[in-house]
């Protein structure tokens, strides 16, 4: 089913605003008229393409006749008595043909289209519901990476490795490690003939048929049939021809959700850039108003850094509207998404979720900038890419970071950047007491950290460099003779220990 929300999402990409919505953005949208002027026949549908009208207030009125819920028409200088007309208006820009329009309007809308039975025409899960009743089993639709795309309800003999399947919404990872050993996905990656897999009843398996579905020569998913021998060869047919048909419909899905994410990932890049107009840029891409933060990932497995990013971006837009919080990019090497809401324990579980989706052998690192409002999002980028390069100042460190914990961390990260452009002071005590202790095998520069960081606490000092506290003094006097320290002066102090921070990092 398609939504206005997702009507209005898509066609942003293509100079068609949204001018006034006196109905709700989740109305649903089955069918599409085009206004022709030479048709005397009442046309009644949910989107009304007001081609060749000669104003929005007609427009509107043509739309209200038909029963529609939205209308598209031309127009740059909206007619106010159109507000009247509890119909949504979406203004198309003049430079944008009514065919490429039409083309974009009729795909999305009749591509959802539902049926009486609940299902759109090219429903994944119709399709395998046929196919079930065409070879009288069960049968399940995956992508590459075995996770169900859509499941048949015949559930008769149902056994234990495909109901885990259909509820973990992935093949388990000791039945696909069995199918990985037997060479299943070897066979799929190199073969379009049916194969059968001998049951195992140590996984809850009682067999299988499972043919690939192909682009070309692109390994798109597979479909599996439950059965507890091989089928008959008038069967394999059936099952091999219809790996076409999936094959068709997955194409059309993707070539779907690549368009909105499209739409969608360039107004993201817009609002996390900056932009005058982000209030208009967050109401296009169906977020409310409010606070929100910004969460930069990047994800890679071993050296590969591409794969597993591209992953992570498409788990990030699984779905459409109200179906997934956020809004995501694409930019670069990194995805970002903005995330509504101030709950940082919201974001990081929202990380955990896009983790928990991936394959185990991807490494995914996330950083999560402070909450922002929609003019201040571009500085929750830049705070979300920072907590992000912690991660390889934290070695270990698995878990999204946080600006709110670790703002401090970044304060240091920007102060070592700036000295590492030559922008430290060159002299001063620290690198006169830096050049003694290489001369001399001193202590001093540890020695003088430990004690303002213990802010002059002589035994806390003392405990920390596992010395007496008569050693500290002793340091401290023998510094003085090095250079002039003026400890007893809080802003030589608080210069020390910033130098400190930025030129040492603490073990």
């Amino acid at each position: 089913m398609v939504t206005l929300d997702r009507l209005v999402n898509v066609l942003g990409g293509y100079g068609a605003r949204l001018w006034c919505c006196p109905v709700s953005r989740e109305v649903a949208l089955r069918d599409v008229v085009m206004h022709d002027a030479a048709d005397p026949r009442d046309l009644r549908g949910d989107v009304f393409l007001a081609v060749g009208t000669d104003s929005i207030a007609t427009a509107v009125d043509l739309a209200v006749a038909a029963h529609a819920s939205v209308v598209l028409v031309r127009g740059s200088a909206p007619d106010e008595r159109a507000e009247s007309g509890a119909v949504a208006v979406l203004l198309v820009d003049p430079d944008v043909s009514w065919g490429q329009l039409a083309g974009v309007v009729y795909g999305l809308v009749l591509e959802g289209r539902e049926t009486e039975s609940g299902r759109g025409p090219t429903d994944l899960f119709a399709l395998a519901d046929s196919l079930a009743d065409a070879l009288g089993n069960a049968v399940t639709i995956e992508d590459r990476l075995s996770r169900v795309l859509a499941y048949s309800s015949r559930q008769h003999l149902a056994d234990r490795a495909r109901l885990e399947t259909i509820l973990g919404r992935r093949v388990p990872e000791p039945v696909r490690d069995l199918f990985e050993r037997r060479g299943v996905f070897g066979h799929l990656a190199e073969s379009d003939e049916p194969l059968f897999v001998e049951a195992d009843s140590e996984h809850g398996l009682t067999g299988r048929m499972v043919v690939a579905v192909r682009a070309g020569r692109e390994l798109l998913g597979s479909i599996w049939v439950e059965c507890d021998r091989p089928l008959t060869d008038a069967r394999r047919v059936v099952l091999r021809d219809s790996s076409r048909t999936v094959g068709l419909h997955l194409l059309r899905s993707r070539a779907s959700a690549d368009l909105e994410r499209q739409v969608e990932s360039d107004l993201v890049i817009r609002l996390v850039e900056g932009t005058p107009d982000a209030a208009a840029v967050l109401s296009r891409l169906g977020l409310p108003p409010g606070r929100f933060r910004v969460i930069a990932l990047q994800a890679h497995i071993g050296d590969e850094r591409h794969a597993a990013l591209l992953l992570a971006f498409e788990r990030a837009t699984t779905g459409f509207g109200w179906s997934r919080p956020g809004r995501s990019t694409l930019f670069s090497n990194t995805v970002y998404t903005v995330l509504p809401g101030d709950d940082v324990e919201a974001a990081r579980a929202w990380v955990r979720s896009i983790r928990e989706a991936l394959p185990r052998q991807v490494t995914m690192l996330a950083g999560i900038g402070a909450g922002a409002a929609s003019a201040e999002l571009p500085a929750s980028r830049l705070e979300a890419d920072e907590c992000l390069a912690l991660h390889a100042v934290r070695s270990g460190t698995k878990s999204a970071i946080a600006y709110d914990e670790a703002w401090d961390d970044i304060l240091v990260q920007r102060l070592r950047a700036a000295a590492a452009s030559g922008r430290a002071p060159a002299r001063g005590p620290i690198t006169e007491l830096r050049r003694h202790d290489s001369a001399n095998a001193t202590s001093y520069v540890a020695t003088l950290r430990a004690w303002l960081e213990a802010q002059g606490d002589l035994a806390e000092a003392a405990e920390r460099l596992e010395v007496h506290p008569n050693t500290i003094r002793y340091r401290l006097r023998k510094m003085a003779e090095v250079t002039e320290l003026r400890l007893d002066q809080p802003a030589k102090r608080l210069a020390m220990i910033i130098e400190l921070a930025v030129s040492d990092p603490a073990p």
